[in-house]
């Protein structure tokens, strides 16, 4: 379900606090929309280059002044995870966080990307997974954060909430996005 939530970054707020905020209002927003008690699982991602949080770009200009900005470089994506277990009235936050190295792509691999429309409802511009324009090289972090969906830091919030997994959810990640991550074990011990 979507939820109508004001996107707006508050001034001075850190980008961490920034997607934590909106997914558990996501959540919470979600949660007075149901009837009966459920569990809501909300999730934002934000795309960060030098501590300035990057949005989803307006029009084409927008995005490659994104993608320009972004070529060549590194910068981080956060993902937030917020769990509501609306009968116990608990909810627990997860932040996942990658470094995400871009590729020297060129003009026209860029132009073509954006003519594509692909970029205009991603943070920063672009979509990691996007396999004509393969924006990322050398990744070697979270894949399904980037994605936008870290399910070992949803596991690791389940297991806090008491919910056991008769899942391997690693493997299973791992599987569906064709990725070999080199990180699950340190997010699933609490390292990362």
């Amino acid at each position: 379900m979507p939820a109508d939530v004001d996107e707006s970054v508050l001034p001075g707020e850190p980008p961490p606090d920034y997607v934590l905020r909106l997914a558990e209002q996501k959540g919470r927003t979600i949660a007075a929309a149901l009837d009966s008690p459920a569990w809501v699982i909300a999730s934002d991602t934000t795309v960060v280059d030098d501590g300035e949080i990057l949005g989803k770009p307006c029009h084409a200009a927008e995005a490659e002044e994104m993608l320009r900005r972004l070529r060549g470089c590194s910068h981080q994506v956060f993902t937030s995870l917020a769990v509501y277990d609306m009968a116990r009235d608990l909810l627990l936050t997860d932040l996942g966080a990658s470094q995400v190295p871009m590729r020297n792509y060129s003009d026209e691999e860029m132009l073509a990307y954006i003519a594509s429309g692909d970029p205009f409802d991603k943070a920063g511009a672009y979509a990691i997974q996007n396999e004509g324009f393969h924006p990322a090289e050398k990744f070697q972090s979270c894949y399904a954060n980037v994605v936008g969906f870290p399910l070992c830091h949803l596991a690791r919030t389940l297991r806090k909430m008491g919910h056991t997994l008769t899942v391997n959810v690693p493997a299973a990640c791992q599987a569906a996005l064709g990725y070999h991550c080199p990180v699950f074990d340190s997010v699933l011990r609490e390292t990362l």
